[in-house]
């Protein structure tokens, strides 16, 4: 089971290491993520110089596609060509956003009616997308979820974990990460975040 961390070149570092960092304590159970890239050298924001370990057409047959965010997504969104190279299929895969990762899953026509999470820098770009913006930090609905501030990429990783692993495997590796002495409550609040950002089952 592979995963792709979208990262374009001015990438948001928390977005796309916590996420991938997290995914990755889980390859002995086949599940295995990747920083995924539109050239074969991104630099984030910060001036971080990252070599991609996929390029970005391995989207196309990853089991789950994690769209990362940065100082950029709004030239990333006005890229056609780009944006064309990004063949994504909720039918059969798991797609995630990161903040203004959002901008791209919209660009891309994927969130429709469904309401979203983004940072509060990139809300009134998706919002002007037509998008409702939740003030909260995590929401899936079927096999799509947004999440929104740096620090929630942990509750993407924990949905993506759970979706294909099981709960016990999230609460394995965010309790293994988690501040010594504040496990229990970490794990908890991932794990209550994934939960109320879901609809109810019925």
């Amino acid at each position: 089971m592979q995963v792709a961390v979208v990262t374009f070149d001015g990438f948001n570092e928390l977005d796309s290491f916590i996420a991938s960092a997290l995914i990755n304590r889980c390859r002995r159970d086949g599940l295995e993520a990747f920083i995924t890239t539109p050239t074969p050298v991104v630099t984030s924001m910060n001036g971080v110089e990252v070599t991609g370990q996929r390029p970005m057409e391995f989207v196309t047959e990853a089991e789950v596609v994690l769209i990362g965010s940065g100082v950029k997504t709004r030239d990333v969104v006005a890229d056609d060509r780009l944006i064309s190279r990004l063949r994504l299929d909720p039918s059969r895969q798991l797609i995630g956003a990161q903040c203004s990762g959002a901008l791209v899953l919209a660009r891309l026509g994927l969130l429709e009616s469904m309401p979203a999470c983004t940072d509060i820098k990139s809300r009134p770009f998706v919002e002007a997308c037509g998008v409702t913006v939740l003030d909260a930090p995590f929401h899936a609905e079927g096999n799509i979820a947004t999440a929104g501030g740096c620090l929630a990429s942990q509750y993407l990783a924990t949905w993506v974990i759970s979706r294909m692993l099981g709960e016990d495997a999230a609460r394995d590796v965010i309790g293994y990460v988690a501040p010594v002495g504040e496990t229990q409550e970490t794990v908890e609040r991932a794990l209550r975040a994934v939960h109320s950002g879901e609809p109810a089952r019925p």
